[in-house]
């Protein structure tokens, strides 16, 4: 096996394990979600605040690169070479695919501070997928374990 086959296969796994992630953004539910109740909220936006998201570490990317790591060190030398290039392909391997990993797992997060009508001040942190401005009117879904923010 090559490098660039290497290369290429530890991509493919780690692009597969970012598609695996749900979003966290305002408009998106998982299956649990669908068909609940949710109490709904109305304020004004106080302050947003961009935030960064981190990902979640399903080892996907750590175990592909081990896996590819090692394959590729087993083929820089001959006998116990062999191995000791295994194990240090490996390592280094698993390093890297969790770099990368994570590099692609990470998302864009907003702060949304929100002035209830009742008067009462909260934050809702969430994917950035909806552009808020301090003055816009707002509405909070609460429930089923989730609240975001949506502009009215």
């Amino acid at each position: 096996m090559n490098i660039k086959t290497i290369g290429v296969a530890l991509g493919v796994s780690v692009a597969l394990a970012g598609c695996a992630m749900q979003g966290l953004g305002g408009a998106d539910y998982s299956r649990n979600q669908v068909r609940g109740e949710q109490s709904v909220r109305l304020g004004v936006v106080e302050s947003v605040r961009d935030v960064k998201i981190d990902a979640r570490d399903t080892g996907v990317g750590t175990t592909t690169g081990a896996v590819l790591g090692g394959i590729a060190g087993s083929e820089a030398g001959k006998g116990r070479g062999s191995v000791a290039g295994a194990v240090a392909g490996a390592v280094v391997g698993g390093i890297i695919g969790q770099s990368i990993e994570k590099a692609n797992n990470d998302r864009k997060g907003v702060e949304v501070t929100v002035k209830l009508d009742s008067g009462k001040l909260i934050a809702v942190t969430q994917e950035a997928d909806e552009a808020f401005r301090v003055g816009d009117r707002v509405r909070i879904l609460s429930g089923q374990g989730a609240t975001r923010v949506s502009r009215l």
